[in-house]
């Protein structure tokens, strides 16, 4: 009967092969270094594609066992992404041109700018503008956020202030396909707490209601609240000033709108219940953009996009640029891909990263993952 070893030993072994295998690492990692002064001399790219390829291929041959094969080459996977962040970081040491075409400014300039919202006054794009801008602004409103990113992209507006998030209802699908299709940038975010009032005529009472308006989004926000009153109609309009704007032109009692307290005041409703939303806490984050390519010198957030090869692992390196590079991700969103044929379930990843593009790890992360994603945009440092 073969002889068991006893669990000391075997750990004891063990720790002799890690041994091993941290000294491996490291004579390899020197190894990689001078592969990057190679690269650095002669401008040939970090990343190369078939090589990594036919290496796995071949690593893999050398064992029979199917389980060990997907471990070999899972490891290896790994070592050869930590090699590339390092030879990234010692392009970056060696004075690499930076991964963006972005210019630090001191601070957004509202002066002689004309800025652009969806809605119409009192909205909540609006009291956003008003809170990031202040209130003496060259303002004008659209009726959708196509509209306003068309306003920016044409030269009738300088900024746009659109929603992007809502802690209830969650993000604002849309706006994040447009930030897609026009080479807007973000520069500024505002959040706004939202606190939502049923608004009527001066002459109604809440008894009168049968029918509410509103935005979709607003709507949502408000569904407790709405279930308790199941007989009503909800009728969806593109936002929340518009819907109280509709019930005072409506001149009908039984019309009510979903919108805030200073519209009630700009409209000349009545209040006829306060703070409906379902969640106390309900907040949206606003965001500025313009099509600039600036960034502020202070900026602490980083929010890109990018696609990916629609193959396993392709999401987990592309994060792996982010993780390695001691960056605090805060959010990942993830849009099909709906403008090309041939892509039905594939996605667009937006993601939200601390940091400012001066910063050696957000250049480091932001080479690496120019060079390895399908493709990659920054889409703003505010």
């Amino acid at each position: 009967m073969k002889k068991v070893k006893d669990l000391l030993t075997l750990r004891d072994e063990i720790d002799q092969v890690d041994n091993q295998i941290t000294a491996l690492y490291q004579k390899r990692m020197q190894l990689t270094a001078q592969v990057a002064e190679y690269k650095i001399n002669t401008g040939k790219k970090v990343f190369d594609k078939e090589r990594e390829r036919s290496k796995l291929e071949k690593l893999t041959g050398l064992v029979q066992d199917s389980f060990l094969k997907n471990g070999i080459r899972e490891l290896f996977e790994h070592i050869m992404s930590i090699s590339r962040k390092r030879q990234y970081q010692l392009l970056a040491a060696h004075g690499a041109e930076p991964p963006h075409d972005f210019e630090e400014v001191s601070k957004i300039e509202a002066e002689n700018c004309r800025i652009v919202f969806q809605g119409t006054e009192g909205a909540y794009a609006h009291i956003a503008m008003n809170e990031y801008f202040g209130s003496d602004t060259d303002s004008f409103h659209v009726d959708s956020w196509r509209e306003a990113m068309e306003a920016i992209k044409g030269g009738e507006a300088d900024y746009a202030v659109l929603p992007i998030e809502n802690s209830t209802a969650g993000v604002v699908a849309e706006n994040y396909d447009l930030l897609v299709e026009y080479d807007n940038t973000i520069v500024g975010e505002q959040i706004i707490p939202i606190r939502h009032c049923l608004l009527g005529l001066p002459e109604a009472e809440l008894s009168d209601i049968t029918s509410v308006c509103s935005h979709p989004q607003a709507l949502a926000q408000c569904d407790k609240y709405l279930q308790g009153h199941e007989a009503w109609d909800c009728v969806k309009e593109s936002n929340t000033a518009v819907a109280a704007r509709k019930v005072k032109e409506s001149g009908l009692k039984n019309q009510a709108a979903i919108a805030s307290e200073l519209t009630a005041r700009l409209y000349g409703l009545k209040i006829l219940e306060k703070n409906i939303q379902s969640n106390s806490e309900n907040s949206t984050r606003f965001i500025i953009v313009t099509k600039k390519k600036i960034f502020l010198a202070n900026a602490s957030k980083m929010s890109i996009c990018l696609e990916i090869r629609h193959k396993s692992g392709s999401l987990y390196h592309a994060l792996s640029h982010i993780i390695y590079n001691d960056l605090n991700m805060n959010f990942i969103q993830s849009r099909p891909l709906k403008e090309r044929s041939g892509t039905n379930w594939q996605y667009r990843f937006f993601i939200d990263f601390e940091g400012n593009m001066n910063e050696s790890a957000v250049k480091n992360a932001l080479r690496g993952l120019k060079e390895e994603c399908e493709n990659m945009r920054v889409l703003g440092n505010y």
